[in-house]
């Protein structure tokens, strides 16, 4: 087998060695809240604590983050990660909650509604900037519906707790129109595509992967999510992972990894990340690439440290929400936000 070139040897040689100085910070951290950072981060290995973590992480619409490492050779982690699938964010809170994952990735939406019964075992941990283009409402081919007012007394589909529900109620009140104006039918995106196609829904509102899909078999965009919603994708960590030494570092780690996996992409190698993503979500190379450049261009897609901003912003949804009537009370949201890993992934993001 062939030796990766000189470069990606490098990049893997100084994130090996800053790891050490954040198992080191996320330690610091443990003993700073009371815990016992010797016990935690005591695993028998004799070495940094991470060979016997295993995260369980999750991804949505394809596993996107998982080929970003190993396109970008980062993907050599001293620790197990196991990815697992879902249709929306929304699913990976659930996944959290009960128990079955560790990590999790969404927009501002799903922890609100996760946290809404008042008990969240999760903590938002970071915050990844990133594109809202592909979140669109979109009506099928031969419709003659054209614009959010037409909407009116139309049965719509959507991906009810996530950034879809958001802006389609954002979208319904910038044209006059109440949740009340249409009958909005909660789907998961694969049904809402097909129902979109059969005539059983007159427009959709959603994400990823399924509005790509809706175009490619026709649909066009009556309403667009893009500058309605913020670009503030979450991370979110179950409370008894930030409780460990060594899955915190761990976590620190990874989301280090894919902020440098964003930027080697950015380095001139869109192309060909580009062919990785068309094979993944079935579209020609050159729209893959049209669309990740667009992305990009829009806003690079980078890792950021928890702060007041990001949680305020996630507040503004919360309330949106609570004037919906989607929640029944109030909800503070930095209850379940945490700075605990801002130290460790400080350091990994500079390094």
């Amino acid at each position: 087998m062939s030796r990766p070139p000189a470069s990606r040897r490098l990049r893997r040689a100084r994130v090996r060695t800053v790891l050490a100085a954040v198992l080191a910070l996320a330690a610091g951290a443990l003993s700073a809240c009371g815990g016992s950072a010797g016990a935690d981060s005591d695993d028998g290995t004799g070495g940094d604590g991470l060979s016997s973590v295993s995260l369980r992480v999750g991804a949505t619409g394809w596993q996107k983050e998982e080929a970003l490492l190993k396109f970008a050779d980062l993907d050599d982690t001293p620790y197990d990660v196991k990815w697992s699938l879902f249709q929306g964010g929304d699913k990976q809170l659930e996944a959290v909650r009960a128990g079955a994952l560790d990590v999790a990735s969404s927009s501002e939406i799903p922890p609100v509604f996760a946290a809404a019964d008042g008990k969240p075992n999760f903590k938002v941990v970071a915050v990844q900037r990133g594109t809202t283009l592909n979140q669109e409402v979109v009506a099928p081919k031969g419709s003659n519906v054209t614009s959010i007012g037409q909407l009116k007394g139309k049965k719509v589909g959507y991906v009810k707790n996530t950034t879809a529900h958001y802006f389609l109620y954002e979208l319904l009140k910038r044209s006059g129109l109440g949740w009340n104006d249409i009958t909005a039918a909660p789907l998961e995106p694969d049904k809402a595509v097909a129902a979109l196609n059969g005539g059983a829904i007159d427009a959709f509102a959603g994400y990823g992967n399924s509005i790509i899909a809706a175009h490619q078999q026709g649909a066009h965009t009556v309403g667009s999510g893009k500058d309605i919603l913020s670009g503030n994708f979450l991370w979110t960590a179950s409370d008894d992972t930030l409780g460990s030494t060594a899955e915190r570092a761990a976590v620190a780690d990874l989301l280090a990894r894919l902020d440098k996996a964003y930027a080697y992409v950015r380095d001139g190698h869109e192309k060909e990340f580009a062919k990785v993503i068309a094979a993944a979500t079935h579209q020609p190379v050159e729209q893959a690439l049209e669309e990740y450049s667009a992305g990009e261009t829009q806003r690079k897609t980078e890792v950021r440290l928890v702060d007041a901003e990001a949680t305020a912003s996630q507040q503004e949804v919360a309330d949106v929400f609570l004037d919906l009537g989607a929640l029944k009370q109030r909800l503070k949201v930095s209850g379940f936000w945490s700075d605990r890993l801002n130290a460790p992934l400080r350091k990994a993001l500079a390094s």
